[in-house]
């Protein structure tokens, strides 16, 4: 997918300077309990969904835009597993400079049809499926294997009762 217009203008007033921006992920699961992955473009890596935050646009909606672009699965989100700032400045090959902040949901397949629907969806992808936990594809995108211990771990903080799993809220690690 083409760099989104807004972060385009931007450039052209702060050339490669770094850019914070709010990345938005969605660990989307069908009914059997699989995750939906895609293989990126860009590094051959599998990858949760995710994509870029749009001025004004709801972060949940961020999260079933990019699924659907993606993937052509329709998702809904169940929960707001986390926010996270993340401290490493990525550096593109054209040399744009970028941190994120990411916000991170627990989707569903709207329902088995919206699953079955799964495919490449634009040149972001190579390939798409649903896979168990216990029997992910290599290689996985490092932020992948971080994201879906942060889905575990806000799980046993949510299934433990942990208020601040209500939120989102990681606490200090």
């Amino acid at each position: 997918m083409p760099t989104p217009d807004f972060i385009l203008s931007l450039r052209e007033k702060i050339g490669h300077d770094p850019l914070w921006l709010v990345g938005v992920t969605a660990c989307v699961e069908d009914g059997a309990g699989r995750v939906l992955l895609g293989k990126r473009a860009d590094t051959g890596r599998w990858a949760l969904v995710s994509g870029i935050n749009e001025p004004g646009e709801e972060p949940a909606d961020t999260a079933v835009r990019e699924v659907l672009e993606e993937t052509g699965v329709a998702a809904v989100p169940m929960a707001l597993v986390g926010v996270k700032a993340d401290a490493r400045l990525i550096t593109y090959a054209n040399g744009d400079q970028t941190r994120y902040l990411d916000v991170l949901f627990l989707c569903h397949a709207a329902d088995d049809e919206a699953a079955a629907q799964a495919h490449v969806g634009d040149d972001e992808s190579t390939a798409v499926g649903w896979f168990a936990l216990d029997a992910l594809p290599e290689p996985l995108q490092p932020s992948t294997v971080e994201r879906l211990e942060r889905v575990r771990a806000w799980r046993e903080r949510a299934d433990a009762g942990d208020a601040s799993a209500l939120f989102g809220w990681e606490g200090a690690r």
